[in-house]
Order: C-alpha cells, then sequence, then structure tokens
C-alpha cells in the first residue's frame, strides 16, 4: 500500500523509480546473498543486449549506406554479421543459463555423475553445493534470457538504462512466481506513469482479493488431504492415491492460479496489465489443449524459444529429408516434430526441479500428446465406427475427464517425494478396488475436520461456478459493476469476512508458501 501511495504522489516521469526501489527492498529483504546472483543476471543481459544491439544498428547502417550491393554481397554480410551476434547470444545464454543451473542442478548432475563413475568402479564422493536457491530464479532467469533473444531477433530495442532492465527483471509483484512476461508488452508499461485510476485500483483489489480467497481457503485445505497421502503413501491404495493426486491438482491450481491473481491484481492497481496466466485449465479435452491454458506464459516462452527454434533449425530440415525417405511422407515429416516437442516438454519438467521424478513428469506430457497425434486418424475411425456423436455435451464432459484423469497421473510424478516413490504409488492405486473408502469414514481421517472437508466442498462448488461463467464469456468484475451499489458491497464484505473467518491463517494452522515461489 505504501508503495501505491508514494507512486501516484512523486510526478508521473519519475514513477517508475519507485516501481524498482520496492523491488530491490523487497527482493533483498529475502537474502543479499542470493540476490546478488539476480544483479549478475541483470549485468549479463544488459551488456549481451546492448552488444547485439550495435551489431544490429551497424547491419542496418552498412545496408543503408551501401544500396549497390549484390543479392549475393548483401547475403554473404548478413551471413558475417549473424554469425557474430550468435556467438554473443551463445555466450550471454550460457552466462544466464549456467547461474540457474549451477545453483538449481549442481547438485543433482553431481550426484548422478558420480554414481555412473561408480558403476565403471570409479569411487569418490560427489562434491555438493550448499547455496539458498535465490526466489524466483527460473522464472526470472527466462525473463531475462527472452528479453536478449528478442534483441537478437531485432523485436526490441536494446534499452540502454540500467536500472530500467533492472525494474523489467525483477518486478516486485511477479517475482515470486511469475508470470514469464515480454519485454515488448511488460516493460513500457512499466517504464511509463501510470494516473491513478480509482476504477483499476478497485478491480485490482478484487482480484487480489479472490486470489487470496482461492489460496488460503481452497489450496490450503486440499494441500492438507494432499500431505497427508503423498508423506505416508504406504498407508493407502487404491482410490486414496488417485484422492490424493486430484488434491493436489487443485491445491497447485488454487495455489499457482491464486497466485497469478494477486500478482495481475497488484500490477493493475499501479495501471499494469500482466499476461494472463491460466484460462481455467480443468476445463481442457486434452493435454495438449490443456498445456495451453496451465502456466500460460511457460508454455509460451517454450514454444517460441524452444520448439519453434529447434523445429524450423536447418538441422531438423535435414533430419525431416532423411526420415521422409525411411518412414515415408508423413511420418517422416512429422518425426522432427515430435522430436522438437519431446525435448521441449522435457525441459518444461526438468524446469520444475533437480530430480528424475521431473523428468518423468515432462516424459509421461510429452508421449500422451505425442501419441494422440500419432493415434489421432486411428480414433477417428473408431468414432465412426462406434457412431460417436462427438459433438454432444456427453462426449465433451468425457474428454475433459479422460484429460482431468491423465492430468492428475502425472501429478504424481511432480509431487511424490522421488521417481521410485511415485512408481510405487502407481502400482498401489492399480493394485486395489476400495471404494467403500467414498462412504466408511475414510474420507474423514485425512487431515480435515467434517466442517473443513464442508468448506472444500463449497469452495469447489463456488470455483467450478465462477470458471463456468468465465468459460462462456463473463466477465465477472464487468457483471459486478452493473449491479447496484448494495448488491457490490454486500458481495465484497461477505468475500472479505469469509476470507478472515476461514482463511488458513494464524494460531495452529499457518498457510504455507506459495508451491512455486523456490522454482
Amino acid at each position: 500500500m505504501m508503495t501505491a501511495v508514494l507512486y501516484f504522489l512523486i510526478p508521473l516521469r519519475s514513477r517508475w523509480i519507485v516501481l524498482l526501489t520496492s523491488s530491490i527492498v523487497f527482493y533483498f529483504y529475502g537474502g543479499i546473498g542470493t540476490g546478488f546472483f539476480m544483479v549478475l543476471t541483470i549485468l549479463c543481459i544488459y551488456v549481451t543486449a546492448l552488444w547485439l544491439d550495435r551489431y544490429n544498428q551497424t547491419q542496418r547502417e552498412y545496408l543503408k549506406d551501401h544500396p549497390d550491393l549484390s543479392r549475393t554481397e548483401k547475403k554473404a554480410y548478413r551471413g558475417k554479421i549473424q554469425h557474430k551476434k550468435r556467438l554473443v547470444l551463445a555466450l550471454g545464454l550460457v552466462i544466464c543459463f549456467g547461474f540457474l543451473v549451477y545453483l538449481k542442478y549442481f547438485n543433482f548432475l553431481s550426484a548422478q555423475t558420480f554414481s555412473l563413475l561408480g558403476l565403471l568402479g570409479i569411487s569418490s564422493a560427489a562434491p555438493q553445493i550448499d547455496l539458498a536457491l535465490p526466489l524466483g530464479i527460473s522464472f526470472y532467469t527466462l525473463q531475462a534470457t527472452g528479453y536478449i533473444v528478442d534483441v537478437y531477433r531485432e523485436k526490441v530495442p536494446a534499452e540502454r538504462n540500467l536500472a530500467k532492465i533492472a525494474l523489467f527483471v525483477s518486478f516486485f509483484p511477479q517475482i515470486i512466481q511469475g508470470p514469464i512476461g515480454r519485454y515488448h508488452h511488460l516493460a513500457p508499461q512499466l517504464y511509463e506513469g501510470h494516473r491513478f485510476d480509482f476504477m483499476e485500483c478497485k478491480h485490482g483489489l478484487e482480484l487480489a482479493l479472490w486470489g487470496l480467497i482461492k489460496k488460503l481457503t481452497l489450496a490450503e485445505y486440499v494441500g492438507v488431504v494432499a500431505d497427508t497421502i503423498f508423506n505416508d503413501y504406504t498407508e493407502y491404495e487404491g482410490f486414496m492415491i488417485l484422492i490424493g493426486s486430484v488434491a493436489y491438482g487443485l491445491q497447485v491450481y488454487a495455489d499457482f492460479s491464486g497466485g497469478m491473481d494477486i500478482v495481475r491484481g497488484i500490477a493493475q492497481i499501479f495501471g499494469i496489465d500482466m499476461a494472463v496466466n491460466f484460462e481455467r485449465p480443468y476445463f481442457a479435452r486434452s493435454i495438449a489443449e490443456f498445456w495451453r491454458r496451465w502456466h500460460i506464459t511457460l508454455g509460451a516462452w517454450m514454444r517460441d524459444y524452444v520448439f519453434y527454434p529447434l523445429s524450423l533449425s536447418k538441422a531438423f530440415a535435414d533430419m525431416g529429408k532423411r526420415t521422409r525417405k525411411i518412414f515415408g511422407s508423413h511420418m517422416g515429416k512429422m518425426l522432427p516434430t515430435f522430436l522438437a516437442s519431446f525435448i521441449t516438454f522435457m525441459l518444461v519438467g526438468v524446469w520444475h526441479g533437480s530430480s528424475w521424478k521431473y523428468v518423468a513428469y515432462g516424459l509421461w506430457n510429452s508421449v500422451i500428446i505425442t501419441s494422440s497425434i500419432i493415434l489421432d486418424p486411428v480414433y477417428k475411425k473408431v468414432e465412426e465406427r462406434l457412431g460417436i456423436n462427438t459433438g454432444c455435451f456427453s462426449w465433451r464432459f468425457f474428454q475433459i475427464m479422460r484429460t482431468f484423469f491423465l492430468v492428475s497421473i502425472g501429478r504424481i510424478f511432480s509431487r511424490a517425494s522421488s521417481f521410485m516413490d511415485s512408481l510405487r504409488m502407481l502400482k498401489r492405486m492399480f493394485s486395489d478396488y476400495n471404494p467403500w473408502i467414498f462412504t466408511d469414514g475414510s474420507l474423514e481421517k485425512l487431515g480435515l475436520s467434517e466442517n473443513e472437508i464442508s468448506l472444500v466442498l463449497f469452495m469447489l462448488i463456488v470455483l467450478f461456478v465462477v470458471s463456468l461463467l468465465q468459460e462462456n464469456g463473463m466477465r465477472i468484475r464487468k457483471k459486478l459493476e452493473e449491479q447496484n451499489i448494495l448488491f457490490r458491497w454486500l458481495v465484497i464484505v461477505g468475500a472479505i469476512v469469509f476470507l478472515l473467518i476461514y482463511g488458513a491463517y494464524g494460531a495452529g494452522f499457518v498457510a504455507s508458501d506459495f508451491v512455486y515461489q523456490q522454482f
């Protein structure tokens, strides 16, 4: 609140300085040592972008000053500059991702390397580092590297003010868990001063309130169920494992999407429109659609900076020519795309953490998406043979529930303590059939009281109704604004009272940190 007051009190053109100052204070409050790596990342992308921009400008000026060059000469000159730019970009990416790999993956890679050496008869203790992972390092690293790639592609000019680049990387509402911003969309909004707008402020507070309700009620309470089952999974089997997986999926969604609502709501108070990160993913009818709706900015980043560069590269084009000769035109053409998709989703999995279980998580999603594309003609033939009406509600509902089940299976990989534990949980889930747990009181032994279970069910109904209305095009906050003032205040005050009474905080129940903040 103090930041907002200061922001709107100082002159318009200097308001970005308030955001920068608040971001620095916010981040370094979490630890000066870990903040050091963010400073290095900022310096790296600042220098890299200026270097790339100089090559871009040199090329433009040279071609402008030499209009008589032949097409071959222009191509040769561009190729020469492009080669130099690639070297600069590679250096910047290696340094930035080097910090991430060192801090987040060194211990894992070290352990795996020395385990392999042990199998070869070379026995030695694996070196380990003991450094706290900087807050939001995976988020700000992707945002920062996306910026220098865009400068390399000449989509945006390099920013010459180091302080402004620092603001773009460290903007305090998003630093904990995103969303991953693009320079061309976010930076101009950060740098220009915004005038106070009562409606923007009001809508931002409403969105943040809704995010807090999702986080402090649904996410925290279903998180108790997930922790109870996953932390002692050997005591459960059959449907209980599935319930734990579903509970964790609901926890992550309410926690992460609630956090995004808080982030976007706070930013809206300052007149800043941040990227949407969720669009009702549990209404998706396929895993591919799920990832277009879930953590949208991560998926878009991976698509634009990993999948497209790989699938459109010369190496993959040459691979396509070779595979078409072996597997035929259609399959040979698709194989390089499948490989690019496989690599992309493996990186999505590894991005979540340094463990084999995250590799399995990425592999699970990749295999399902790839196989669904390969088998799509078969599915269509089966639908025709069985006379299935694919346009009716029952079929859409089946697709949604099928996707929800597959997503829930994937959650076991990401939540289990290890990859082997995830396999054991899957075995226990499919090895027993125990539907009686829904009627014999077993669900009341998962860490929640009857009143808390009722609260979870109530919140699920509210979340479903709100999501369904949004899915059908309704803008909730705009619709609320159209109502009479008494009704609006009853809704808002009622939501605040509900949060104060039922929010999971205070003595006996301390709300946990956001799930994604250490990513």
